[in-house]
């Protein structure tokens, strides 16, 4: 199975499939219009989960981004030889299947002493992130996992999936959290469905039924 490749070919059969990029939702999780991923707060790049210590001298801040990953593989196209679109490819709908990756992204705050007002973000801190996809009977489809001791104050990573997920196998949960240790933990829940329809329905659209 293999990732888009940028050709002409695919490349006009993936305009016609620019409707159907957004992740199917459940529930009050949104994707913002024109993304192909589910944000936990949902809002802008700039939207987050906050935690202050009970001294309040420290925040944390964290945002999850849960992108399903459509992959497929591509085959030759079933046209004629002399055809204009002979010896191309397209995608095939019976390869769909997601490949998901999680993108965290944090910022840790700390008191300045002068102005008494949480806004030092520098220095270095010790961040866990996990996010665990869940099926409906509480089994797990993917989990990640990264512990570092020297994160920056603000920042963000992709961590993949390591297992891909079927389409149309129902609904799913992912529960995520960050924790800067010593501090606190942000975290949350998104609800996602596996159908692939859309990507059915575009594809043919596409390739002319083809």
């Amino acid at each position: 199975m293999k990732r888009i490749r940028r050709t002409r070919t695919t490349a006009l059969v993936l305009a016609s499939a620019a409707a159907a990029l957004a992740p199917a939702l459940v529930g009050p999780a949104s994707a913002a219009e024109g993304t192909s991923y589910l944000q936990d707060p949902a809002g802008g790049e700039k939207d987050m989960k906050a935690f202050r210590t009970a001294d309040k001298q420290h925040k944390v801040e964290g945002q999850l981004r849960f992108h399903p990953g459509v992959v497929y593989s591509m085959v030759p196209r079933n046209s004629a030889k002399g055809d204009p679109d002979w010896g191309a490819q397209a995608p095939d709908p019976k390869t769909l299947a997601w490949q998901p990756k999680f993108e965290f992204a944090w910022a840790v705050s700390d008191l300045d002493p002068v102005k008494k007002i949480l806004t030092l973000k520098k220095g270095k801190h010790p961040v866990t992130l996990h996010a665990t996809l869940w099926k409906a009977d509480r089994t797990k489809a993917a989990e990640v996992h990264s512990t570092v001791q020297d994160r920056p104050a603000t920042g963000s990573v992709v961590l993949p999936g390591s297992k891909r997920i079927a389409c149309d196998t129902g609904e799913y949960t992912v529960e995520w959290q960050l924790t800067r240790t010593g501090y606190g933990s942000v975290g949350g829940t998104l609800k996602w469905d596996a159908d692939c329809a859309q990507y059915r329905r575009a594809f043919a659209e596409g390739t002319g039924g083809r």
